[in-house]
């Protein structure tokens, strides 16, 4: 070391100390409340709709139940009967009753086969098996996959 540096005389430098992660900036803050602010929406809009859709897990619940009780008894005829009426009260539950309560027939029909694809479409032999008690060569699994599409499927202005 030479005396006569004056630097020599310096201390070392020294280095700052380290940022601490707490507390964290005001942005991140922000930041945070719109996250929690966007999870609170989305749980509020996913019990909503689980709510509104409670209707269709009971209906495809009870044409399961009823599905099983003609593999059981094979009565076709009160099947169809039944199969008809939920998805008459499903109707009801999602669509104005002046728009469902007085349809039947081949009106009915065409009402439920607006909201079913084409391979799932009912043909006037529904209407001959719920309407005149009788049910002649009529495919009930085809029926059975067509309510339970339209139950799952149709869409409600209510």
């Amino acid at each position: 070391m030479n005396p006569q540096d004056p630097l020599a005389n310096l201390h070392p430098l020294r280095q700052p100390e380290l940022i601490g992660w707490w507390p964290p900036a005001p942005g991140w803050w922000l930041l945070l409340g719109l996250v929690l602010i966007a999870i609170g929406v989305l749980v509020y809009l996913l019990r909503r709709r689980r709510r509104r859709n409670a209707y269709r897990r009971r209906a495809l619940a009870q044409l399961h139940t009823l599905h099983a009780q003609y593999q059981s008894d094979s009565r076709a005829v009160e099947y169809l009967g039944s199969v008809n009426a939920l998805l008459k009260s499903v109707a009801l539950h999602a669509y104005p009753r002046d728009t469902v309560a007085s349809r039947h027939g081949a009106d009915w029909r065409e009402f439920l086969n607006a909201s079913l694809p084409p391979e799932l479409q009912l043909h006037s032999d529904f209407d001959n098996a719920v309407y005149r008690n009788s049910a002649p060569e009529i495919d009930l699994d085809r029926v059975h996959a067509a309510a339970q599409h339209w139950i799952k499927q149709h869409r409600g202005t209510v």
